[in-house]
């Protein structure tokens, strides 16, 4: 892991204050504590500091943030800060909330340790995001009041959405206009839906069906390039394949780094390590340790049996599967090992998606080449 670069993502509680469909992680009231959030941040500095590493990157997720308060924040603000002065180390803090519990209170702790800025999800139409105990109907109601609310207060929000069948049948220009035109989000990425967690029938409807998918994908993106390209609004994965095809700018999305075991890992409260958190959440055989437990972050990385099948699936894939016949290979490595592993049961497999981001690379390499064209008139 040697670089300049290293990315945690911490989920600080469990506990969420939504009872989603399509959720993949196995919810429960554990919070970590600030003493312990301390060793944790501690041991990845030391981790940092054996690879020589200078910077970290901390993606705050849950369960749902906010059911903690705004003022553990800032003590954890705090507390990390000065940690990290310690080990002359930078911290740079990114926060995904689903922003129901969202009020003017988070608003000093948005801007001094975010940067003004929070990440959220929301789908279009929405069937599956719900409230414990309630509907989409009262999560969408508080969710776009909310949305509204921070930014107003000039809070940069940013979001994920999840397609479903409601979504490919109402089509790609209603779907730009709603979160563009009535809500006013200039940046947000479309994330495909996966089987990941404990079955139930949403879930068995997963992955969606890749030619209609496929379909709804080209057409959004012909609406970005046409209403939103050239006026600043950021749509994923579209905007980052546009940079690597045009500007050989390769900043793409975790599921096709060439393999993200090199980049990341994820500690839960109670100080277990895996990849991401579907893995750390729901499968917990595929955990690397107990960073609370182990002596340091970097032993317990070293000494991982489930890591090392992680790291070695690129080189796997490329004799089990078809991945040396495509010319994507090297964008791609062969997508996402959870991704692989909710639908096949096993890791070394590629993508679900697979043909749905051979067409979407397809489509975004074809529109990069008639843009620079144009361009060069």
């Amino acid at each position: 892991m040697k670089g300049t670069a290293f990315s945690l993502i911490l989920l600080p509680t469990l506990s969420c204050d939504a009872d989603c469909d399509y959720c993949f992680e196995k919810k429960n009231e554990h919070r970590i504590t600030l003493d312990q959030l301390c060793v944790v941040v501690q041991k990845v500095m030391d981790h940092m500091e054996h690879n020589h590493i200078e910077t970290l990157s901390i993606y705050w997720q849950g369960g749902e943030v906010m059911t903690l308060p705004p003022d553990w924040f800032e003590k954890a603000n705090i507390a990390i800060r000065e940690i990290a002065e310690r080990g002359n180390r930078q911290v740079l803090h990114y926060l995904q909330s689903n922003m129901i519990a969202y009020t003017s209170k988070w608003n000093r702790v948005l801007a001094d340790m975010f940067g003004n800025s929070v990440g959220s999800s929301m789908d279009f139409p929405n069937l599956h995001r719900k409230l414990k105990g309630g509907g989409p109907k009262e999560y969408d109601r508080l969710w776009v009041r909310n949305i509204r609310e921070a930014t107003e207060a000039g809070i940069k929000v940013g979001v994920i959405a999840i397609p479903n069948e409601r979504t490919l049948e109402m089509g790609a220009e209603r779907f730009f206009s709603h979160f563009v035109d009535e809500l006013g989000i200039r940046d947000f990425q479309i994330n495909t839906p996966f089987p990941g967690g404990s079955v139930n029938d949403v879930k068995m409807g997963y992955p969606l069906n890749t030619e209609r998918l496929s379909g709804f994908l080209a057409d959004l993106a012909a609406v970005w390039m046409d209403r939103g390209f050239h006026h600043g609004v950021q749509v994923g994965p579209f905007s980052r394949l546009m940079d690597f095809f045009v500007h050989a700018k390769k900043d793409l999305m975790c599921i096709w780094r060439d393999n993200c075991v090199n980049d990341f890992v994820c500690i839960d409260p109670l100080g277990h390590v895996a990849q991401c958190d579907c893995w750390v959440t729901s499968y917990p055989e595929f955990r690397f340790g107990n960073v609370l437990d182990d002596g340091s972050l970097s032993g317990l990385l070293q000494n991982s049996r489930a890591r090392r099948q992680l790291q070695t699936r690129p080189s796997v894939l490329i004799q089990k599967e078809d991945c040396l016949e495509c010319k994507y290979l090297t964008l791609c490595h062969g997508g996402c090992p959870v991704r692989a592993y909710s639908v096949y049961g096993d890791v070394f497999r590629k993508d679900p998606y697979c043909e749905l981001y051979r067409r979407l690379f397809q489509n975004m390499e074809s529109m990069a080449a008639s843009l620079e064209t144009e361009s060069g008139r």
